[in-house]
């Protein structure tokens, strides 16, 4: 079920059934990384709004590792995290360029 502001000339049911598969394409590939790379839902984190401050930091790693060009989100994550040496070069803040690829 899906509610919309949409009038039935607007849009007709392919059209939304499109919008709707879509938006939780999305939804679950970002809650897959978040859940499975960030172990997001095993966070015992829930004090005030911590979790939500945490969601989006895990949102922003995400985001800016798919920007700087990331294979795999989470073969670039256990890089930076066994090699911390190497996150400044991945992350595009030094002059040096990361020759191994992520």
């Amino acid at each position: 079920m899906a509610v919309t502001s949409l009038d039935a000339h607007q849009a007709g049911p392919a059209d939304l059934a499109a919008a709707i598969r879509g938006h939780w394409g999305v939804e679950n590939s970002s809650h897959h990384i978040r859940d499975v790379t960030f172990a997001e839902d095993a966070s015992t984190v829930h004090t005030g709004t911590a979790s939500r401050a945490m969601a989006a930091l895990r949102n922003l790693a995400i985001g800016t590792l798919k920007l700087l060009g990331a294979d795999s989100i989470a073969k670039t994550t256990r890089v930076i995290r066994n090699e911390s040496e190497r996150a400044p070069t991945i992350l595009g803040i030094t002059d040096t360029p990361d020759t191994y690829g992520t």
